[in-house]
């Protein structure tokens, strides 16, 4: 868990590959759904534009069916930018009851609002795959070319600094409760991720691969 632009997206891929799990980004599967038109992106473009969350049932739907559709989930699962609020880490805590699951550990990347801003509106996406490039810290190899493809780069439109405000307030209203939520279930860490993708990487994988509970 963490606000826009803390590297959720650079970190969850990763986290994926290295512990073979599958890497739910509700975000990415709202914007899918969007980019298709279909009835639930009509109306979850309305609530982004306005920095809102989309409805708790539908998020915890579309994990459900992750897990029970993804075969790449049979190994385990890392979700990306969710539970944002304390009804849906309720809802989600009873869904993974049903399919006798539990969470192992809760990260939060933690950052200040305005280096957030200064990291987002320099953001760039390479739509098909999600690499993501930053117009000053890790520019692509040509302006606004994927250094892969060849393919144009693009910036989101939730990118921008009216919305980004927006996010954040409602991120620290609605998901400073989930962080309380967490650390009285023992499964709460918290990481700094002002430093460099590298080092937010190495005390990221100390987590994972500690006992559960930190019990040796």
């Amino acid at each position: 868990m963490g606000p826009p632009g803390a590297g959720k997206g650079t970190q969850g891929p990763r986290i994926r590959d290295e512990f073979c799990v599958c890497h739910i980004a509700t975000g990415d599967m709202l914007r899918e759904q969007i980019a298709q038109k279909t009835e639930l992106g009509k109306e979850a473009k309305k609530i982004i534009a306005a920095g809102g969350l989309v409805n708790d049932d539908i998020m915890v739907g579309m994990i459900r069916d992750q897990l029970e559709n993804n075969s790449n989930c049979k190994n385990g699962f890392v979700l990306d930018g969710f539970p944002r609020t304390i009804p849906q880490a309720e809802k989600l805590d009873a869904m993974l009851l049903e399919r006798k699951e539990k969470l192992d550990s809760v990260v939060q990347l933690q950052i200040d609002d305005q280096l957030l801003i200064s990291r987002i509106t320099g953001r760039l996406v390479h739509k098909a795959s999600g690499r993501t490039y930053h117009r000053e810290f890790q520019p692509p190899k040509k302006p606004m070319i994927d250094d892969v493809t060849g393919e144009p780069l693009e910036q989101r439109d939730d990118d921008n600094v009216d919305t980004l405000r927006k996010r954040l307030t409602t991120f620290h209203q609605q998901t400073g409760p989930v962080v309380s939520y967490y650390k009285s279930k023992g499964l709460w860490h918290g990481i700094d991720a002002a430093q460099s993708p590298s080092v937010v990487w190495d005390n990221l994988s100390k987590v994972f691969r500690a006992p559960p509970n930190g019990k040796s």
